[in-house]
């Protein structure tokens, strides 16, 4: 490091009160130049140290001491010194000049021009803005020359608009960061330049990247569309497979759109699977919830609580939360509580913890509560583990769905909306299989009665769920690999958490009779190319045949039990399209309830014998298609049924 270099560091580390003086002793002499200066070009004369530049400087001197140290100008850290700087700084000059004005103007000082009220200010302004600018840079030099210098990380900047141009000027004194430029796909910015830095067109990123060595590009990019940043991030991919990629938010989350350095955050997954997301119908979100009690069951699971989320904005007279989960009813209730403070909503929230599979605790929450519209979102869905507990998963499902349908119909609930999975069709899971015989109970209770409006919306894997691959692809990247997948070609539909629980409620809206809707999931995408995005979006590369130094492998474990290659939403060919873009209803085969009453009676009692074999044979009855024994293998002599809380005619 040069001697001078030096110095500026061992001042920079005085303490702060003899670091202001020094500043305080610069803008002194920065003045007094600023007063001969203003003589001389208003006289065309050099008057030095004159008695009426003596007189000037007696005044103006301790007017900008007192200006300055009224207004704090010297706590501010020179280093940081930029545009906001300058403007504070010409305020205060400003200032000086209307206090210089009233006193030299009166006074008439033989050999003071009046002018040099305005001039003087004007020429030590552009002194000062002189002085922190150097000052901000020499310092910078100092404190970070070295090896810390050495491991400044060159960005390129996706977007010369008025964020990007925010977000460069807030990495500016960063000293790890050195912005190269921008692109930009305006061709009126091409071949320009903002405070220095270049400004390119997208159609040289490819060139720019290799070019310019960068190391991060910043997506500055507020007000683009997913699929526009999915287009971007993936041609980022393709060209430059290293490159940290982050993004700022959408500019409605960036309060007052002042964009900084820590509004950037790496690329989620969830921004770059699916499709555009369309804006919720306003009146099919209230429809069924606005002033009413509602209840949703399974509050505290990843679909349950994020439809609280959505229902309670809606301003539910009351939110019922029902929960087997203390803890997750315990999280679910804090949040929304916070969530009411918050946003001033004015809506009575009940945590109960009630087992829906239970037939008492089902009806003594539904008595003490009478909900309007009941959500029922409660279900075992983790497919492997279903697999091995088949006995509990059916109770659980099926009966928990059973007895919420029937208590509901019992109090007179009005509107009944099931959460079904795109498992349920042409299952080859247990949990698939009684998830499509939770469908049949609502289709045959909607021709049953007439008086509660039935529905089910079926979709498919919703990503950050807690059975979704996407935390255990994250767990795997954070401990160095490898990222395992079950099949090289299996391939499911995603959708975000909050979307396909508006979906959901807007489906909800639209029910007339068990209607089955399915949502609109987008294209399928094959599990491992979603592993391999998630790998680079971490800045890492994938370790294969064609890349043997790559940082993580990806491998296969073979297919779980009950586990397809590939999902469906339709179990008959041809939906039919809602007024909602994003919903469809299909009309598939059901099974009426006098007979499915019967077939459940059965399936009761083998699961309360714990006789495994004739459950899964009955499961195998009620759904046709459904792997394993043959139809007619299963063909006990079906009684009338018992009081099991399946009675209801």
């Amino acid at each position: 490091m040069n001697p001078v270099l030096k110095f500026i560091r061992r001042t920079a580390e005085l303490p702060r009160g003899a670091r202001a003086a020094l500043v305080a002793l610069i803008d002194i002499v920065l003045c007094t130049a600023a007063a001969l200066f203003a003589f001389w070009l208003r006289l065309g004369e050099w008057y030095l140290f004159d008695e009426p530049v003596l007189i000037f400087l007696a005044i103006a001197i301790p007017t900008w001491l007192t200006i300055a140290i009224s207004t704090k100008t010297y706590r501010s850290l020179v280093r940081f010194s930029g545009a906001e700087t300058i403007r504070q700084l010409a305020i205060r000059c400003g200032l000086m000049s209307l206090v210089l004005a009233v006193i030299l103007v009166p006074l008439r000082v033989q050999g003071i021009p009046r002018t040099l009220a305005v001039l003087h200010p004007l020429v030590f302004m552009l002194a000062l803005a002189g002085s922190r600018l150097g000052l901000s840079s020499l310092l910078l030099q100092a404190l970070y020359s070295g090896p810390l210098r050495q491991k400044r990380k060159r960005v390129l900047i996706y977007g010369a608009g008025s964020a990007g141009q925010q977000l460069a000027n807030s990495v500016r004194e960063d000293p790890q960061i050195r912005v190269i430029g921008f692109v930009d796909e305006n061709p009126f910015l091409s071949n320009r330049s903002v405070e220095g830095k270049s400004i390119w067109h997208t159609d040289e990123l490819e060139r720019i990247l290799a070019l310019e060595d960068v190391d991060e590009v910043f997506l500055a990019l507020s007000t683009a569309s997913r699929s526009t940043r999915r287009q971007i991030v993936e041609r980022l991919r393709v060209s430059a497979p290293t490159v940290r990629v982050r993004m700022l938010p959408s500019i409605s989350e960036i309060a007052f759109e002042q964009v900084s350095i820590n509004d950037l955050r790496d690329v989620q997954i969830e921004e770059l699977l699916g499709r555009d997301e369309v804006a919720p119908d306003p009146d099919l979100m209230v429809r069924n919830i606005a002033g009413k009690c509602v209840m949703v069951t399974g509050a505290g699971g990843s679909i349950g609580s994020e439809l609280c989320r959505q229902i309670i904005i809606q301003q539910p007279q009351t939110l019922v939360l029902i929960e087997r989960s203390e803890h997750a009813l315990y999280l679910i209730d804090a949040e929304l509580r916070e969530l009411k403070e918050r946003e001033g909503l004015n809506v009575q929230t009940v945590p109960e913890l009630a087992d829906v599979a239970l037939p008492a605790e089902c009806t003594r929450a539904f008595e003490m509560w009478r909900p309007d519209t009941v959500f029922h979102a409660a279900a075992y869905k983790h497919v492997p583990l279903i697999e091995g507990n088949p006995l509990q998963g059916i109770r659980n499902n099926v009966f928990g769905t059973l007895n919420v349908c029937l208590a509901a119909e019992a109090v007179g609930t009005g509107t009944f909306i099931l959460v079904s999975t795109d498992k349920a069709v042409r299952p080859t899971s247990v949990m698939g299989a009684s998830k499509r015989i939770c469908e049949l109970i609502i289709q045959a209770r909607a021709k049953a009665q007439p008086a509660m409006t039935y529905s089910g919306v079926r979709f498919g894997n919703v990503l950050g769920s807690s059975g979704s691959v996407v935390p255990l692809f994250r767990r795997q990247i954070e401990k160095g690999g490898p990222v395992t997948v079950t099949h090289a070609d299996v391939t499911r539909y995603f959708m975000t958490i909050p979307e396909a629980s508006q979906l959901v409620i807007q489906a909800g809206a639209l029910a007339e009779d068990g209607d089955i809707f399915l949502l609109d999931m987008g294209d399928p995408v094959r599990v491992r190319d979603l592993a391999r995005s998630m790998i680079e979006l971490s800045g890492l590369s994938v370790r294969d045949e064609s890349n043997p130094d790559g940082d993580i492998e990806i491998t296969e474990i073979g297919l779980r039990p009950g586990e397809k290659l590939y999902e469906e939403l339709l179990i008959q060919e041809g939906g039919h399209p809602t007024s909602h873009p994003r919903i469809v209803r299909a009309r598939e085969s059901m099974i009426d309830w006098l007979h499915l009453q019967q077939r459940l009676q059965k399936l009761g009692e083998a699961i309360d014998q714990g006789h495994e074999d004739n459950a899964m044979n009955l499961l195998r009855l009620l759904v046709p298609g459904y792997p394993g024994m043959p139809e007619e293998r299963v063909t006990p002599p079906i009684d009338p049924p018992l009081e099991r809380n399946v009675s209801m005619n």
